[in-house]
């Protein structure tokens, strides 16, 4: 299969159809063996509905329904289980991402070798002071945090080298991070392409400046796991070692203060209640580092979702 075009939603009934007719005509024109993997993160509206509909007149619909809702980093996770194509295309279901950019990513991926092509609505017709400054902001922390040169990493639309999709888990709000989940999973060559961003034309957005908040915590979070998921002892180690040792030599100069000068007092200087306390949290850092170990060694599956119904798959 060429393209897998996965669309997460929430409450999008009015523009599935539309969406799916364009979607369909361009992959058409371009003659790509392909399918579209809908996630419905739990619609309250008739958005399954449609889905289905649509899903028993072409059969190269599919979706996927939440019992409730997730998030979109569930909705993409599921998605990108199910996908089969060599290339897998993500993009929003409210109409401002065009599938005519299909073709465009679709070539960078299979001819110019990206592991993943994210897009760049250079010119955007959001909220500027709910969405626009805000995103700013985020992205120019992730460049800076991570070190990938993207004007844009929440962009909906991005494609995928299918390998891409099948070694990185997406959970939490993590879909902000996916080009950072990518470049630890050893995926090195992600570009950028200029998309048209168009204005909303059905319902209204569900993300405002919380998003910045939980975008900043969960690049924090992924920087963090990525350097030392599988070797925590390194970082609570390192610094339970730095404490102590700070702690340690403290309390030894008090020691032989004490034997050189039998009346330097020890416990009426604050440089003695330091050094307990750094010793203490040395030592709880120590003890930081062996559960994290532990709980990396045995750590379950946590993205399990309950599904209630699936269209279009055999």
């Amino acid at each position: 299969m060429d393209v897998s075009i996965v669309i997460p939603l929430y409450n999008e009934e009015e523009s599935l159809p539309e969406l799916c007719d364009w979607i369909v005509r361009v992959v058409n024109e371009n003659n790509f063996f392909y399918e579209i993997v809908m996630v419905d993160d739990g619609s309250t509206d008739d958005s399954w509905c449609v889905i289905e509909k649509l899903s028993a007149g072409n059969p190269n619909i599919k979706g996927i329904k939440f019992q409730r809702n997730y998030g979109k980093s569930a909705a993409l996770n599921e998605g990108f289980k199910a996908a089969q194509g060599n290339v897998v295309i993500t993009m929003d279901a409210d109409m401002q991402d065009s599938p005519d950019e299909i073709p465009g990513l679709y070539h960078m991926i299979t001819e110019d070798k990206f592991d993943m092509v994210s897009g760049w609505k250079k010119k955007r017709y959001d909220n500027k002071l709910t969405k626009n400054f805000p995103s700013k902001i985020f992205n120019a922390m992730a460049r800076k945090i991570s070190g990938i040169k993207l004007h844009d990493f929440n962009c909906g639309l991005k494609a995928y080298r299918k390998k891409v999709v099948k070694s990185i888990e997406i959970y939490g709000e993590m879909h902000r991070n996916i080009p950072v989940l990518a470049k630890w999973s050893g995926f090195r060559k992600i570009g950028e392409k200029v998309v048209e961003h168009r204005p909303r034309k059905y319902g209204v957005t569900k993300f405002g400046w919380d998003r910045f908040i939980n975008g900043f915590l969960d690049l924090s979070t992924l920087t963090f796991v990525g350097r030392f998921s599988k070797r925590p002892m390194h970082f609570f180690g390192l610094f339970g070692t730095i404490f102590f040792i700070i702690g340690f030599i403290s309390s030894l100069y008090l020691i032989i203060a004490k034997i050189v000068d039998v009346n330097y007092g020890i416990t009426n200087k604050p440089i003695f209640y330091i050094a307990l306390v750094v010793m203490v949290i040395g030592m709880q850092l120590f003890l930081t580092g062996f559960i994290a170990e532990l709980v990396v060694r045995n750590a379950a599956d946590r993205n399990n979702y309950l599904i209630e119904k699936k269209a279009g798959f055999s």
